[in-house]
């Protein structure tokens, strides 16, 4: 499943391709995603600027204005899609006269000849209207901090962990604590960090927490400079693959020596989630 690098690095491709551009053509060739796609997609992009991207968590958001004085809708000017890529989704540049694949179900095809294209085999993932800004819209209201921002410290985690029997890689996954360390990141990062995953969240000091977060930073940011992990779908905003993958310490690896120390590695379930972790560099 595409996790924060992954939909960072789509970001950061797609960006210099679509933004300032007008969206002249939309194609929806399947609308039956996780989440219907909506009725006025069409109608209301045709038309549309796109403007600077950003992202939250692991949704991408497109924002939209409407060129030359026109209106996106029947009260507004502007308008933000939020998009979400699922467990197999991917965006990237197409070119017209590059025929779609199977599983590209949408294109939003710019000024220059430029097309952006949404491909996702499980159908997963979703496109819809940002609600109210991205401090109201229901989907977000309730997300933690961004993993990279100066919001997240090891004094939060420690904070919120207090009293709670949680082991600490399902509780650093939850997306109310913060967002986007999904089991790729919080392994590898619990694993810099010398933590045992399955050890309890409560039972963790402050100290630990702080050395926690500077493991969560150096992994994400690691992740994006790679273009994120391709395991199975994942490629990024130009079609390239992640090469995280081979900088992986413990994920995936389960059964095989650890890198720093030559123990076997272990794999345990916590949350219903596989959890790879070595025995002798953890506590």
């Amino acid at each position: 499943m595409p996790e924060l690098p992954e939909v960072e690095t789509t970001r950061r491709g797609i960006a210099p391709h679509v933004e300032g551009r007008e969206i002249v053509e939309v194609v929806v060739r399947q609308g039956r995603l996780r989440v219907p796609v909506p009725g006025d997609f069409v109608e209301r992009l045709v038309g549309a600027r796109i403007g600077p991207l950003a992202r939250r968590a692991k949704y991408l958001l497109i924002p939209l204005r409407a060129a030359e004085g026109g209106k996106l809708g029947e009260v507004s000017s502007s308008a933000t899609l939020l998009w979400h890529l699922g467990m197999s989704g991917s965006l990237r540049i197409a070119r017209l006269g590059e025929l779609p694949r199977k599983h590209d179900h949408i294109d939003l095809v710019v000024d220059g000849g430029v097309i952006l294209r949404y491909h996702d085999p499980r159908r997963f993932g979703f496109v819809d209207w940002l609600v109210g800004g991205v401090e109201c819209d229901p989907r977000l209201v309730r997300l933690g901090p961004e993993p990279l921002s100066e919001t997240f410290d090891g004094e939060r985690l420690y904070r919120l962990s207090r009293g709670r029997r949680l082991a600490v890689k399902p509780f650093l996954m939850d997306n109310a604590v913060v967002v986007g360390v999904g089991n790729i990141y919080a392994a590898e990062a619990l694993f810099l960090a010398g933590i045992d995953p399955r050890r309890a969240a409560g039972r963790i000091s402050l100290e630990r927490y702080e050395r926690l977060v500077a493991a969560i930073r150096e992994v994400l940011a690691a992740a994006i400079t790679q273009g994120g992990t391709t395991l199975r779908d994942f490629v990024s905003g130009t079609g390239e693959p992640g090469y995280f993958k081979q900088r992986l310490n413990v994920y995936g690896r389960h059964g095989q020596a650890c890198r720093r120390c030559g123990g076997e590695l272990r794999l345990v379930n916590l949350g219903q989630r596989a959890s790879v972790f070595c025995i002798e560099c953890q506590h």
